[in-house]
């Protein structure tokens, strides 16, 4: 059965001190490219895309923004991403964490199925297996242990966050709140809302999704009850009723997402989560970016969304100020 996420009771919610203002952070799934269109195959290790990361990197940079740089088993064994992401952590704002790829990481020891895509379906001693050499692979390439971790395809658990911090984790960025992946085999997020929270003794910080639109306070009501009619929730949308928006630039318009974040700046969240994957970087690796003008209007998102945030006085945090507000 899907693992399904609970909402957090709220003696596990994190009250973030008030000087803690309000706060973002970019992700970045750094991972090897493959064809999302096809299926799941271990000899899929490319890493070419790498080569534009430095350029990301100073862009992010330039504007006072560090990358939480989540690295998958491939990027972690190839000498020349290493190399890139070492000098990208030197800024002293940017963090090297781990992504779970369960597929292209060993031991090989599950059939190759879309439900073992996601590494929390994994038996939780294979689970552990993998997760240690991810861990290893990291802790070797880069001097020492991550302490951020974040399941591919946001593919956690029951095990994972006992897994994790067993393991001297301290954060998990797995939870992509108000989705649902069960259609494919994975978590329900749906009861997850976009603030921070403990569990398992873990801090938990959840990809920010924003409900928009008139009946936005009705929004996960009205998004679940649309996605029974088909193509329920897109009528939902262009009638300015309710729109689920996440904070990426993966396919996501950028009027809808400044919408969002004045949204949930105005609602009082306190620390919003970007995310995007390292193939996007370079053209036609995802199906986001698939040209050179889909490169352009990535970058211009950012920039837009940049000045947005700073009008709004929402600061880019790193993740060691994001700890010591957490407590």
């Amino acid at each position: 059965m899907p693992y399904r996420a609970l909402a957090p009771r709220p003696g596990e919610r994190i009250a973030w001190p008030a000087d803690f203002g309000q706060r973002f952070l970019v992700t970045v799934d750094v991972e090897e490219e493959f064809d999302w269109s096809r299926p799941f195959a271990r000899e899929n290790r490319g890493t070419a895309a790498m080569a534009a990361f430095p350029d990301a990197h100073r862009r992010f940079a330039d504007e006072g923004v560090g990358l939480v740089c989540l690295v998958d088993h491939p990027v972690a064994c190839d000498p020349r991403s290493v190399e890139i992401l070492a000098r990208v952590v030197e800024d002293g704002r940017s963090e090297i964490g781990a992504q779970l790829h369960p597929w292209v990481t060993p031991p090989f020891d599950e059939a190759l199925t879309r439900a073992n895509s996601f590494g929390g379906n994994l038996p939780p001693a294979l689970e552990a297996a993998k997760i240690d050499t991810l861990t290893t692979a990291l802790a070797g390439a880069f001097g020492q242990a991550p302490r951020v971790y974040r399941a591919g395809r946001y593919g956690i658990g029951p095990a994972t966050l006992r897994l994790l911090a067993e393991r001297g984790y301290g954060v998990d960025m797995s939870m992509r709140s108000r989705y649902d992946y069960r259609a494919d085999g994975g978590p329900d997020f749906r009861a997850i809302g976009s603030a921070a929270f403990r569990r398992d003794g873990m801090i938990e910080l959840p990809l920010t999704t924003v409900y928009t639109g008139a009946l936005r306070h009705a929004g996960r009501a009205l998004h679940e009850l649309a996605g029974r009619v088909p193509h329920g929730r897109g009528a939902l949308a262009r009638s300015g009723l309710v729109s689920r928006i996440a904070l990426t630039p993966e396919d996501m318009p950028i009027a809808d997402a400044l919408e969002a974040v004045t949204v949930a700046a105005g609602e009082g969240e306190q620390l919003l989560i970007f995310s995007f994957h390292s193939p996007s970087l370079a053209p036609g690796h995802t199906p986001y970016v698939r040209d050179a003008a889909d490169l352009q209007r990535f970058y211009g998102w950012w920039r837009t969304m940049l000045a947005h945030l700073s009008g709004l006085r929402i600061r880019a945090a790193t993740l060691d100020e994001a700890i010591a507000a957490a407590g």
